[in-house]
């Protein structure tokens, strides 16, 4: 059975960000189903690699959670590796006859790199060190950017100020933030 594109789960406004040594990565709470919302919680960040790094994902929870363990492994296989973990799974995730159907994004960071993982065998670390996934990503994304040019604010701050600002302009974004630092 095909879900409609109006069944669809579309939500989540998930950056990261990089500064001074310390990275922090938020997202907000709300999952949506088609035009409702059916929870206003939902954790999507994730401590991996003995807290060295942090993980947030966008789309699909079922799908997400399935593609955290496998980067798990690979940061396992790897020694926490995270370029290397990344690549690893970028193509399985590409290749792999059951992980190309999932449906999710991830970004990755730890103190030293930020990186965004995608289905189409993307591993993009971002210039500017700051990642974002998710319907309200590019609102955060810009308050980021202007918050690290024109602000001395830490990285969790311009995480909770960016995430609040991508609530206050996308609908599929909410208030009820967690962020995390390493």
């Amino acid at each position: 059975m095909k879900h409609s594109e109006e069944s669809r789960i579309r939500s989540t406004t998930v950056i990261g960000v990089l500064r001074d040594g310390k990275a922090a990565l938020g997202s907000d709470g709300q999952m949506t189903l088609g035009n409702t919302v059916v929870k206003h919680s939902t954790r999507k960040i994730r401590s991996l690699y003995q807290g060295r790094l942090l993980a947030g994902f966008a789309g699909a929870t079922a799908d997400a959670l399935t593609l955290l363990d496998r980067f798990e492994e690979k940061l396992e296989a790897y020694n926490g590796k995270l370029e290397r973990a990344a690549v690893e799974l970028a193509r399985d995730w590409r290749t792999d006859k059951y992980l190309r159907r999932l449906e999710a994004m991830l970004a990755i960071v730890s103190s030293e790199k930020a990186l965004i993982i995608s289905g189409t065998g993307d591993v993009i670390e971002p210039e500017d060190g700051i990642v974002a996934i998710g319907s309200g990503s590019m609102y955060a994304l810009a308050a980021a950017r202007a918050l690290m040019k024109h602000t001395g604010l830490h990285a969790g701050d311009i995480v909770q100020e960016s995430l609040r600002t991508a609530a206050d302009i996308c609908i599929y974004t909410n208030d009820h933030i967690v962020v995390e630092e390493v």
